[in-house]
């Protein structure tokens, strides 16, 4: 019984840990399912994950893009490439990043570059996130 609760306790402490944050359906892409993933670090780091399910590819939107950007919101940095999502299916897809600043808004867009250095494309879809 004691190696069950202790079990218990460890998943719920081990899972408290990680704000899950849902993003609002996308009138561009109805279909996908996306979710963000944030977790603190011991070293204070912030590690997101951004977890897609049925996203298509940018190419199919209209008018077709070449890949979609990840933004983070945060208030020390501002509005911030965090990186590429590659589709490699539409099924599921993930991008995890780390930033040293506290998030507070994740958007998506689909841009023609990935290295661009402030949204342009098309936004598929945000979140604010919650403070704590």
């Amino acid at each position: 019984m004691k190696k069950i609760l202790l079990s218990v306790i460890t998943v719920f402490l081990m899972t408290s840990c990680v704000t899950v944050a849902k993003f609002p359906v996308s009138d561009v892409a109805p279909a996908a399912n996306i979710v963000a993933k944030i977790k603190k670090d011991k070293q204070n780091n912030f590690e997101i994950a951004i977890i897609t399910n049925y996203l298509s590819s940018a190419e199919r939107l209209s008018p077709p893009k070449k890949i979609y950007v990840i933004w983070i919101k945060t208030k020390e940095n501002g509005l911030s490439n965090a990186g590429q999502l590659k589709i490699e299916n539409g099924k599921k897809n993930t991008l995890k990043t780390l930033t040293s600043f506290e998030p507070l808004e994740i958007l998506i867009t689909a841009e023609n570059e990935g290295n661009v250095t402030f949204p342009s494309g098309i936004e598929i879809s945000r979140v604010v996130l919650e403070r704590h």
